[in-house]
């Protein structure tokens, strides 16, 4: 594997991360109503665990409000069991063949949590980043045995990866910083 493949092939795999860390951002609550809070939720629905998202729309008819309108009416009662055990203190009320989420107002306390929570998620894009950057390495070190790249290539090339890594986690940080100041805004 050519020098340019390993660094090609850990960029690709430090921007997925990067993707994945915002996706898991989407998720942690902010004091506005945002589909991306329930539709990665599992729930037992026909034998199998499905995404809210695959059973049903999930809008915000206002800004502190989630309507969840199940496209089959039997699985009303399954998207809310599953939201009540989320655990992301969410109180849904059922209206024959939907589901309205008003969401509370945020407590400091709460709010603090969520930053904590918010902390961790970076903190484990930032391990995965790292973790990138020790296999394109190991990689590169191994051509370097094979002697498919020299050992000036082998420097370059670490750097280069060094550099990528230092991208994607200031990026990774960037996202936090943002996320952090929505869940502080009141």
């Amino acid at each position: 594997m050519a020098l340019d493949d390993i660094l090609l092939e850990a960029e690709e795999k430090m921007g997925k991360t990067e993707e994945v860390v915002q996706k898991e951002f989407a998720g942690v609550r902010t004091g506005k109503a945002s589909p991306a809070l329930v539709e990665n939720i599992l729930v037992e629905v026909y034998g199998s665990q499905m995404r809210i998202r695959e059973l049903a729309g999930i809008t915000t008819p206002e800004p502190r409000m989630l309507m969840i309108q199940p496209w089959d009416a039997t699985t009303v009662h399954p998207i809310e069991k599953a939201i009540q055990k989320s655990n992301l203190g969410l109180n849904p009320a059922v209206d024959k063949k939907s589901i309205r989420i008003v969401l509370p107002e945020l407590s400091q306390e709460r709010r603090q949590e969520f930053v904590k929570i918010v902390k961790k998620m970076a903190e484990d894009g930032r391990v995965a980043i790292r973790h990138v950057r020790r296999d394109a390495i190991e990689a590169m070190k191994k051509e370097s045995k094979a002697g498919g790249i020299t050992e000036d290539q082998l420097e370059h090339g670490e750097k280069e990866v060094q550099k990528l890594t230092d991208q994607y986690i200031g990026k990774v940080d960037t996202h936090l910083a943002h996320k952090e100041k929505e869940i502080m805004t009141v």
